[in-house]
């Protein structure tokens, strides 16, 4: 044997020791059986069968004393029939069908996590910093960058902290962080989040955060505290195997007393020994945790899994969650001679140089090269520049018409914001800004109610008349406007039917988020608050990765369920025949380890792409919006 393979085995025998030294009796009772003392054999294999019921037992009292009741009991009475019957190669299947299946049970679970434990081995472990003097380069670890350190990010490398660019351009992997397959491109003054991974050029950029602080660790953290959770359905589960216990031993009883036969009472309890049948639930469920990371979507725990796939209302935030959270040009209302675009060009060169959200817009929807001069920005009114050779004012109504002609105030719509335009002197025209809702946002209503959501609402801290043109956007009925935190605090627990989702994104939603029975955080450009105190992270910015939680939830309850009645219903069958003697307790000992192995590989399903109610396959789609 190779040195590699000594090594594998080695490796294995570590990993689940009870399968080795299970075989490793059996192996050595036949060679006794072999060379003609089967007394031998009998005894060590007695011996050891009384090894592993001290083992189980304990283990079955820890379960007990937490509360749960699990199928324990059955496996310790099986072993214990077979040795008082005799048939100790059965008590060797068992044992070994108790062994294999809790090593099948941690593989499973290290499969359905893979995607989890994904995120964890990529966090950055170190930075390369820049000394702002004379350019050197420190490599430190990421835990030791500062707020304001210059990093150097090389090819291929992952950015250690968050950071805004310094360099003219960059491209990033993100996919790690949002899911999203498709490269990023950055500018100069774009902030590039941890955990990216860096293109073909090297970059440098400024420290904004901590690695404590910072966008990867923020999901590492989520990502921790999605692990070893068990769910309300998890605990449902273990009541199934009170009345099943029950169950079995009433029908090896009586098969026993009918038969006067004892062989049949162990043969009843060996097919009667799901030992990792109900663990499939709880593989489903990490199956789909895992799912849901992969698509963008972190849910802390198996019980919010649970929660999640009964939703009956859904309460979303106005602001950044069904619409972008950012004002948006869409309309340019020329005044006497001018035409649209020329309004826009000039206003975007001059706004250009302000740090305001609204003028960073205009800024934005604007195009061409312009030689711009003379630029003076008044705080909260507005900016004049010197825009090739022109003189533009832009701001409010009443600051614009100081520096120019007067012309006539009108009125913004409702949601809507007015910025004003002068050129030389002379009115020019206004720009129209909106908070535009997300394109997704009404199929994802509608994919949701096609889901089983009854009740959709809005809580909006807005005014009504906004929140109530957002909802008819988008098609919800229930509107309540003009909300402080505590106020959405009452509706969501005024909300019917339950559960209750409540979506949303800012630090005012982190209170409600941790009211709602499943609070979901638009966590790719919401606050850490609203984060940490919801129950589902979405890492993309797009609103249909809420359907894609609740229809991974769905299946993976569904799944979970099926495990269950599929390996106890074939238990049951199984327990039928062996009452009357058809099944000697070796066959039917090996017969259970089908049904459990079948139970399990049937929870893995969870970590595939499913089909919706929707008719598409929600699992499967790419985390993009979907345009309406």
């Amino acid at each position: 044997m190779t040195a590699p393979s000594v090594s594998r085995a080695t490796g294995l025998v570590r990993r689940y020791p009870l399968v080795a030294a299970t075989i490793g009796c059996a192996v050595i009772a036949l060679l006794l059986t072999v060379a003609g003392l089967p007394g031998a054999a009998s005894d060590l294999i007695t011996a050891f069968a009384l090894i592993v019921v001290a083992i189980e037992s304990a283990g079955m009292l820890t379960t007990l004393r937490s509360g749960s009741w699990g199928l324990d009991v059955l496996a310790v009475a099986a072993i214990l029939s077979t040795i008082a019957v005799g048939d100790v190669w059965a008590a060797v299947v068992v044992m070994l069908m108790i062994s294999g299946g809790q090593a099948l049970e941690k593989y499973a679970s290290t499969r359905a996590t893979s995607e989890l434990t994904a995120l964890l081995e990529r966090a950055p472990q170190f930075a390369h910093v820049v000394d702002p003097i004379d350019g050197t380069l420190s490599d430190v670890a990421a835990t030791e960058v500062e707020v304001g350190d210059i990093i150097m990010v090389r090819p291929g490398e992952l950015v250690p902290v968050d950071a805004d660019l310094r360099s003219d351009e960059a491209d990033l992997d993100e996919s790690s962080l949002t899911g999203e397959s498709v490269i990023v491109s950055h500018l100069t003054g774009d902030r590039l989040l941890s955990g990216s991974v860096n293109g073909d050029s090297a970059i440098e950029a400024v420290a904004v955060a901590d690695a404590a602080g910072s966008q990867f660790q923020t999901i590492v953290d989520l990502v921790a505290a999605a692990a070893d959770q068990k769910a309300p359905f998890i605990r449902l589960a273990d009541r199934f195997a009170v009345p099943f216990t029950i169950i079995a031993f009433v029908i090896a009883g009586a098969a026993w007393a009918i038969s006067g036969d004892p062989r049949r009472f162990a043969e009843v309890l060996v097919v009667a020994t799901p030992c990792p049948l109900l663990i499939a639930a709880p593989v489903a469920f990490l199956a789909g945790m895992s799912r849901g990371a992969k698509g963008g979507v972190i849910v802390k725990s198996g019980g919010v899994l649970e929660m999640l796939s009964r939703v009956r209302s859904a309460a979303f935030d106005k602001t950044g969650t069904l619409t972008f959270g950012a004002p948006a040009v869409v309309r340019v209302e020329p005044i006497g001679y001018s035409s649209p675009d020329d309004v826009l060009s000039a206003a975007a060169a001059a706004e250009a140089y302000s740090g305001h959200t609204i003028a960073q817009a205009i800024a934005a929807a604007g195009s061409g090269s312009h030689e711009v001069t003379d630029v003076e920005e008044t705080i909260a009114q507005g900016l004049s520049a010197t825009v090739d050779g022109r003189r533009v004012v832009v701001g409010k109504a009443a600051f614009v018409a100081s520096e120019s002609a007067a012309f006539d105030e009108v009125a913004a719509a409702a949601g809507a914001m007015m910025v004003w335009v002068a050129i030389d002197g002379r009115p020019a025209g206004r720009i129209i800004l909106r908070d535009e809702v997300r394109p997704d946002a009404p199929s994802t209503i509608e994919a949701l109610r096609s889901l089983g959501v009854r009740h959709c609402a809005i809580l909006s801290g807005d005014s009504a008349a906004t929140s109530e043109q957002v909802a008819a956007r988008v098609g919800i009925d229930d509107v309540q406007a003009a909300l402080l935190p505590a106020d959405k605090v009452g509706a969501v627990a005024r909300m019917s039917p339950r559960p209750v989702m409540m979506v949303g994104d800012g630090v005012n939603d982190a209170p409600v988020l941790a009211a709602a029975d499943v609070g979901v955080a638009m966590g790719a450009r919401g606050a850490t608050a609203a984060a940490e105190s919801a129950d589902v992270v979405i890492l993309l910015d797009s609103l249909d990765r809420v359907v894609y939680a609740v229809a991974t939830a769905k299946r993976s309850v569904r799944i979970a369920t099926q495990s269950i009645v599929l390996g106890i219903s074939l238990s049951l069958i199984l327990m039928g025949i062996a009452a009357f003697g058809l099944i000697p307790a070796i066959i039917g000992a090996l017969l259970q380890e089908a049904v459990d192995l079948a139970s399990i590989l049937n929870s893995l399903r969870a970590t595939r792409s499913g089909t919706t109610t929707t008719g598409r396959s929600a699992l499967g789609s790419r985390p993009n919006a979907q345009q309406t």
